[in-house]
């Protein structure tokens, strides 16, 4: 279906407000855009600043049920794992499909129209395999697809609880026995898939506690035979480099430089504590990096080096993580606060800069370079922002950027259109009531 939006204001490339914009989309795809020109008749007028659609390049949608749970006392990363591990424990295929649909449908209300999901929940209690191995995969596509979503499902291999030890407690759900073992199961996920416009199959390793490295070519292989990205937890922790650097003498950067893990189609999550080895590491091999400042500070992790990394080549990426909050205006604009806190000095991210991070840069991390961009034959995804909220009244075309990255919130935006498809329209979300969907989800995951 042909359909016409005219956006008060849009984000065009190569990064800049223009008025009175309007995008023909035909199908799922842009076909033609007009800037500075009056509304069609019979346009669909979006008021005012519209984006392409935000990509969530780092999401464990189960993580959304210790929101609120887990703010009480003190303790560390390694604290709130155990909870975390609590409610892995629990899931199973229902109530991990009303779980992540209500979770994406919270992201279709905060402007995201892609996630990538990082997931290693496969197996029923004990480990012992469903009679469909892949089906908590499968569930977790049929959530993004009814919530509107297309989904990046990183299939993640997880072998070890940590450098040269068992898995053991829930962890058992996640190991397949060895890396030959978790490919043959992704390789039946992928054939699922094959063709499929809406969902792409990736791969992950955990992280280098997880994963031994004379394994983790099998998943760099998979990832290479399927033309996939490939996503791993780097140095999210200090006690992981030190672990790392003891079994190994070399950092987590070092060891998957080694074993080929890094590379324009790789992203690692987190790089929060690295070394200037690791950052040239990565930045020379393209590898994207992706920042979640909320989880991040939520888990008293630290500040990883987001502008050095840039700087020396590595594209930056945004992710929600545990859903300590979902809002990618909150994380586009932590990657510039926290540094401002650490440097003591402002200005190191343009809103330009971030807003990327926030769509294409994300897109392209998750195989998706034909998203996040508003141009003839990108994907069809559009989010309009209120600049009228008491967050961003004032903004003028001028300022529209600046207003929405660094003022916004997730409650700004006000329709989102996915694929083509109109899922959020005037604030209101096509699923119903999202607030309870999220309550009897949390309910019962947390029974």
């Amino acid at each position: 279906m042909r359909v016409t939006y005219w956006c008060e204001m849009a984000w065009l490339p190569p990064g800049e407000v223009v008025e009175n914009v309007a995008v023909i989309v035909d199908g799922v795809r842009v076909t033609e855009v007009y800037p500075g020109v009056p509304a069609p008749p019979g346009a669909v007028r979006l008021a005012g600043l519209t984006l392409p659609g935000l990509a969530n390049a780092h999401s464990h949608a189960f993580h959304r049920a210790l929101r609120g749970h887990t703010q009480t006392g003190r303790g560390s990363f390694w604290t709130w794992r155990e909870q975390m591990y609590g409610v892995a424990g629990r899931l199973d295929p229902d109530t991990y499909l009303a779980l992540a649909r209500a979770v994406y449908a919270e992201m279709a209300l905060a402007g995201i129209t892609c996630v990538a999901e990082f997931h290693y929940l496969h197996h029923g209690p004990g480990g012992v395999p469903y009679d469909d191995p892949n089906v908590m995969g499968h569930v977790l596509v049929r959530a993004a697809r009814e919530a509107g979503l297309r989904i990046v499902l990183l299939d993640t291999c997880y072998l070890t609880g940590g450098i040269g030890d068992a898995l053991t407690g829930p962890q058992v759900r996640f190991g397949d026995g060895d890396a030959d073992g978790w490919a043959s199961r992704a390789e039946e996920l992928a054939l699922s898939y094959e063709g499929a416009e809406d969902v792409e199959i990736g791969a992950a390793v955990h992280s280098v506690r997880a994963v031994p490295p004379e394994q983790m070519h099998v998943v760099v292989d998979f990832a290479h035979r399927h033309s996939g990205p490939l996503h791993v937890h780097v140095s999210e922790q200090r006690a992981e480099n030190e672990a790392c650097v003891e079994a190994y003498s070399a950092t987590p950067v070092q060891v998957l430089h080694e074993h080929g893990v890094l590379g324009p189609r790789s992203t690692a999550v987190h790089a929060t504590h690295l070394s200037d080895v690791d950052v040239a590491l990565l930045g020379g091999s393209s590898t994207h990096v992706c920042m979640c400042p909320t989880t991040e500070r939520d888990l008293a992790d630290g500040i990883g080096p987001a502008r050095r990394l840039l700087d020396a080549g590595s594209p930056i990426t945004l992710g929600s993580d545990s859903q300590a909050v979902i809002d990618l205006f909150e994380e586009a604009r932590a990657v510039e606060l926290d540094e401002r806190l650490a440097s003591r000095e402002r200005g190191h991210w343009r809103a330009a800069d971030l807003l990327n991070a926030a769509t294409a840069a994300g897109h392209a991390s998750m195989g998706y370079p034909d998203a996040g961009s508003l141009v003839p034959g990108a994907w069809a995804d559009l989010v309009s922002v209120r600049l009228d909220s008491v967050r961003t009244a004032g903004a003028t075309r001028l300022t529209a950027a600046e207003s929405v990255v660094f003022a916004a919130t997730a409650a700004d935006v006000h329709s989102v259109i996915s694929g083509g498809r109109m899922i959020v329209e005037d604030g209101l979300y096509t699923l119903g009531d999202v607030g309870a969907l999220l309550r009897d989800a949390v309910a019962r995951a947390r029974e």
